[in-house]
């Protein structure tokens, strides 16, 4: 700012000062300029920390953005880490999240759009895509719907945005939307012509549209060869199917023992069963998500000490104390581990609803309640669409065969 004064009240010409536009363009040394006439986006700019200048017989305003954020460093996000790959990842601060995605799409066709939402908050939103593989049409529609919200503030940063636009497609479990904290996968989103919404003071990207092939993706899959990374994607697709299904097809095993084949009888419960196993089965559900919630509000020099103290009450000495038996804790071992396979969070969650919901039809109505689950589950999935209104299960349904390969295994990238 003292630079520009100087320069200003040594170097200006009286022929520049006819208006604001031949002052910027002649005057002023400085790239990141704009001039605007409106009292509103001129209160904007000073609460958001851009000084303007206001000239005597000029009816604009000069704005200069010479902001600096202050911002961590951008490390490897915690919940989206690869064996290989870059260790950066997004920050709180949408300017350098943005510049983050531009470092790796060195093209004109990548547009960087900006907006602001919320009438107290202003909070700064940027909406990214390949202008020459984007769908069009929803991108205007996204553009429209995001510049016609009236909300106060996005308290919640993109989960506030997304759930003010579209307000009815929320009753079912599954997620509607992916988040990643890394710029590869929202740069490697955009060049597959989807859009990716960054939120100030948020450290994720928002990637739209979203199928359930798309949220079970990692980046660990494209760091690795094509033979690796296929195996570990059907193997997270083979451990998530599994983590819905072991448990009630257990409990509907206990229930009908005569259906088990000699080969599958070990299965059978031989422990004395002080509580049901269903009961068993739920209370270890809720237990495991208190231990979860513990464990996220523990500082972390005390969290390996949660974590050895709740695994024991869970394990030897529940067993010992009659509330569980050990095939019970195991297969919930087995499934918590398995929901931390697949790197959505939502997805997890989703995941447990769903296992819940068969585990209680499967008790109620023996198999009949674990084939009407089934049924409810395949119909969640059906009637689940994604925010552009497209099939969730896509290209399962409708079913596009050179689409599905290549969702379900990992081909060789010809970039």
């Amino acid at each position: 700012m003292e630079k520009l004064m100087e320069f200003f009240y040594t170097q200006t010409e009286p022929s520049f000062l006819k208006d604001a536009h031949t002052f910027a363009e002649n005057c002023v040394p400085y790239v990141e300029i704009s001039v605007i006439n409106n009292p509103d986006d001129v209160i904007k700019n000073v609460l958001s920390g851009i000084p303007c200048l206001m000239v005597e017989g000029f009816t604009e305003c000069l704005a200069f953005d010479m902001r600096t954020y202050p911002q961590r460093g951008t490390s490897e996000p915690e919940d989206d880490k690869v064996l290989r790959g870059s260790k950066d990842g997004f920050v709180e601060t949408v300017i350098f999240n943005s510049a983050l995605i531009r470092r790796r799409i060195r093209d004109t066709n990548f547009i960087t759009k900006a907006m602001t939402v919320g009438r107290e908050s202003k909070t700064d939103i940027i909406v990214c895509y390949m202008d020459n593989r984007v769908d069009h049409s929803l991108l205007h529609k996204l553009i429209d719907r995001i510049k016609g919200l009236q909300i106060d503030s996005l308290s919640m940063n993109q989960q506030s945005l997304i759930e003010a636009m579209y307000q009815s497609k929320w009753l079912n479990p599954f997620p509607k939307v992916k988040y990643t904290e890394r710029p590869d996968v929202a740069a490697a989103v955009c060049l597959k012509g989807n859009i990716v919404i960054l939120v100030d003071n948020s450290p994720s990207a928002l990637l739209i549209p979203t199928s359930i092939f798309d949220v079970l993706e990692e980046a660990d899959d494209y760091y690795f060869p094509p033979i690796t990374g296929t195996y570990i994607r059907i193997a997270r697709y083979l451990i998530t199917i599994s983590s819905v299904l072991l448990t009630p097809i257990w409990l509907l095993c206990l229930q009908n023992p005569d259906y088990v084949p000699e080969v599958f009888r070990f299965v059978l419960q031989t422990e004395p069963i002080h509580i049901p196993i269903f009961w068993q089965l739920i209370i270890i559900e809720i237990g495991i998500d208190g231990l979860r919630l513990a464990a996220l509000h523990t500082p972390s020099s005390l969290t390996s000490a949660l974590g050895i103290i709740g695994a024991i009450a869970f394990s030897q000495f529940a067993i010992d104390a009659g509330w569980f038996t050990t095939a019970s804790t195991l297969y919930m071992a087995f499934v918590t581990i398995a929901n931390y396979s697949q790197p959505n969070y939502e997805l997890g969650y989703s995941l447990k609803y769903i296992r819940v919901l068969l585990l209680t039809l499967t008790y109620a109505l023996n198999l009949i309640g674990f084939i009407a689950g089934l049924v409810i589950i395949f119909i969640l999935l059906l009637t689940n669409k994604t925010i552009s209104g497209k099939s969730y299960l896509y290209p399962l349904i409708p079913f596009k065969p050179k689409e599905l390969v290549k969702k379900l295994t990992r081909i060789r990238m010809n970039q």
